[in-house]
């Protein structure tokens, strides 16, 4: 039975907006210079006529979510944008209304197929991935949750009740949630203020004597200059993953300049997370490298909170590549593998004790991994996928609204700043850093919030 809120969406628009970077980020293996942005406006009618139009945007990232062998980056990229518009049509074709919880979950059923009929159209050698399926109608996702509380009038996080939602979350998970909502699961009010993540890029430049050609924008061009600038308390690193003495040295490398750093400004606290992106060849590697770290660097391995992926995403394909041994040191989180619950279930089995939360995921997917890690007592994170403006916003607002999640990342400052400057006009806490935190407490409108 339909609820008075529900919506169905009568009208949908998409556009792709260039998306030019600062500065190259280097990750996994790979070099990222530019993106774009894909944007959708979707206007909902409700049960009782009332219309509303939300929006959402995230950048494709096919670097990030379609690495490939025999697909190039470029036909990755119009390929993630053609499903999009694909997808987008389809939601347009749904009779019913629903919770947008429901829309998703019944119309994300069909992106396995669309995205093999994406790359058949295309003529590519594979089809779609799963993660690369997500992203691409994560806007989407976005766009419906924030017409569902504008045309409601409602924060959308506060629209996650037995009030609004027809189901509990076993039907969408299993019966451990039965009787459960995701209102359990978040918070009524998003946390006023949370540290932010600075990433520190494969390529990036530690001091001055690193800057090759300087940029001469006006921002910071190294990472001494950042923590100064900014207050950072908070530094995401980078790592190579097949390149030991590499890795352990770059940690060195950062855990000295920060700690200068950190000394001028009169801070005595700081943190750590490091980020493999899947290029370790097993869990020996890292237990190696926490080793050495912290042989060679005690207090830069007190400073590590997290793990982020050291292997391979492709989990059941390589069952050998457990984490027992590195959750008993530090907790190691997944992020590439988890594009569902079973992937989460299956993660857990093998040994990750946390989860890394994307809105580039769908906001649907991140509420339901929350719910999961928070039943099971995992450790929690929100990465973002180097978003500016609108889809830096949405990743903060879950951030602060899942309980348990300490921090943000945020990096698209850094590297896509052009982005954020029409937001930061009207959300300067969110954008105008000074004590390495952000003022997620503005983020309470209808809607997502913003």
């Amino acid at each position: 039975m339909s609820k008075p809120t529900d919506i169905r969406v009568v009208d949908a628009n998409i556009t792709f907006e260039p998306c030019p970077f600062r500065t190259p980020l280097k990750f996994g293996g790979r070099v990222m210079s530019t993106s774009r942005l894909i944007n959708v406006e979707v206007t909902v009618e409700t049960v009782k006529g009332e219309h509303a139009t939300g929006f959402g945007s995230m950048p494709v990232g096919n670097i990030w979510a379609w690495p490939s062998e025999v697909v190039e980056p470029d036909q990755a990229e119009k390929a993630m944008m053609d499903f999009a518009e694909r997808a987008l049509g389809l939601y347009s074709l749904i009779p019913d209304a629903g919770h947008p919880v429901d829309l998703v979950y019944y119309v994300s059923a069909e992106y396995p197929h669309l995205g093999k009929t994406v790359s058949k159209a295309m003529n590519l050698k594979e089809p779609a991935p799963p993660l690369a399926q997500l992203v691409a109608a994560s806007p989407i996702d976005a766009a419906l949750h924030d017409a569902y509380g504008r045309v409601n009038g409602i924060n959308s996080y506060n629209a996650l009740s037995s009030q609004f939602m027809n189901h509990d979350l076993a039907e969408y998970l299993d019966e451990q949630f039965a009787g459960e909502y995701l209102d359990q699961y978040t918070l009524r009010d998003p946390k006023p203020r949370m540290p932010l993540y600075h990433l520190v890029g494969a390529l990036d430049p530690l001091t001055t004597a690193d800057v090759g050609q300087p940029v001469g924008d006006g921002l910071p061009e190294c990472l001494a200059e950042w923590i100064a600038a900014d207050g950072l308390t908070h530094l995401k690193i980078k790592l190579n993953g097949d390149d030991l003495a590499w890795d352990v040295n770059r940690v060195i490398a950062i855990d000295d300049v920060a700690s200068q750093a950190q000394a001028a400004r009169g801070c005595s606290e700081w943190f750590y997370s490091t980020d493999f992106n899947e290029k370790c060849a097993n869990e020996d590697y890292v237990l190696e490298f926490l080793a050495q770290v912290q042989q060679q660097r005690p207090a830069a391995y007190d400073r590590i909170q997290y793990i982020e992926q050291p292997t391979h995403r492709d989990l059941k394909q390589h069952p050998e590549n457990t984490m027992h041994r590195v959750a008993a040191r530090k907790p190691v989180v997944i992020d590439e593998s988890l594009v569902d619950y079973a992937a989460l279930l299956t993660a857990r089995e093998q040994g990750y004790s946390g989860v890394a939360l994307k809105a580039c995921k769908g906001h649907t997917e991140a509420l339901f991994a929350a719910a999961a890690a928070q039943k099971f007592g995992m450790f929690l994170c929100v990465q973002d996928l180097t978003c500016p403006g609108f889809s830096f916003l949405h990743s903060a607002s879950i951030a602060a609204r899942v309980p348990g999640v300490s921090g943000i990342e945020g990096n698209g400052r850094q590297f896509c700043p052009k982005g954020n400057k029409k937001w930061s006009r009207t959300f300067p806490s969110m954008f105008d850093i000074t004590d390495g935190t952000v003022g997620t407490g503005v983020l309470n409108g209808v809607g997502l919030g913003f």
